[in-house]
């Protein structure tokens, strides 16, 4: 299928065992075209090197800022129409960007479209080491993930980038601003994106952060409250 210009951007901090698997999965779509930005958010695992042995794959490296400042820094470098997220540990499958940008095409009132996700354990990880993670979800399950996403680039421009803010709670920070801005979206019953389980996710990673759903959620709630104010003084 070929059609607009899709951006499909990677950030990346010491994800050397997964990356060319996940940009690998980027070069197998059966859309085109597209272009593959991969930012470097300060990685000192050979990350970069990975890389930039993939032709065709726009790299960029920055200090460590985290993941919404990679993904910010990847949005200031696209040039698409439509902008899809990865994770640098996660696959697409080879359809994904096909089959959502159909959906786009046939309902021009949508802004963005999702998917489902199917889970697997890792295949390197030793039987310790499963038993330290959570089980794959039985069956592909509904997500509203960046990491599922195909959007249309002036819709993600209404509701703008990422939160630097936070270690964890970026995505729900953003879907959250992009409720509020009345974006219209469509989950579609198919598999998108496959999702690894493994030591180094990010909610591991981040444990010691993840007081900061709270303050995500917090502030969503303020800004709806403030929202509803302002409505009641203009009534």
């Amino acid at each position: 299928m070929t059609g607009p210009l899709v951006s499909v951007m990677i950030g990346v901090y010491n994800g050397a065992p997964y990356l060319s698997e996940a940009i690998e999965s980027v070069q197998a779509q059966t859309y085109r075209p597209y272009e593959l930005i991969v930012v470097d958010d300060g990685s000192d695992d050979g990350s970069g090197e990975i890389a930039r042995g993939f032709d065709e794959v726009q790299y960029i490296r920055q200090p460590r800022g985290g993941n919404g400042a990679a993904r910010n820094r990847a949005v200031e470098a696209a040039s698409g129409d439509f902008f899809a997220f990865l994770d640098a540990d996660d696959r697409f499958v080879a359809d994904k960007l096909e089959r959502q940008m159909t959906a786009l095409d046939g309902d021009p009132d949508l802004d963005m479209v999702f998917g489902h996700v199917r889970e697997f354990v890792s295949p390197e990880l030793s039987e310790e080491e499963r038993r330290g993670i959570r089980p794959p979800a039985p069956t592909p399950q509904p997500w509203t993930a960046p990491n599922l996403m195909l959007i249309h680039r002036a819709s993600f421009e209404r509701v703008g980038g990422f939160s630097t803010s936070f270690r964890v709670g970026v995505t729900v920070d953003w879907f959250a601003r992009a409720d509020e801005a009345g974006l219209r979206n469509v989950i579609l019953p198919e598999v998108v994106l496959e999702r690894r389980l493994h030591t180094q996710n990010n909610g591991l990673r981040e444990r010691d952060a993840r007081s900061q759903y709270l303050h995500v959620l917090k502030a969503a709630m303020d800004r709806r409250r403030a929202k509803e104010a302002a409505g009641d003084e203009e009534g």
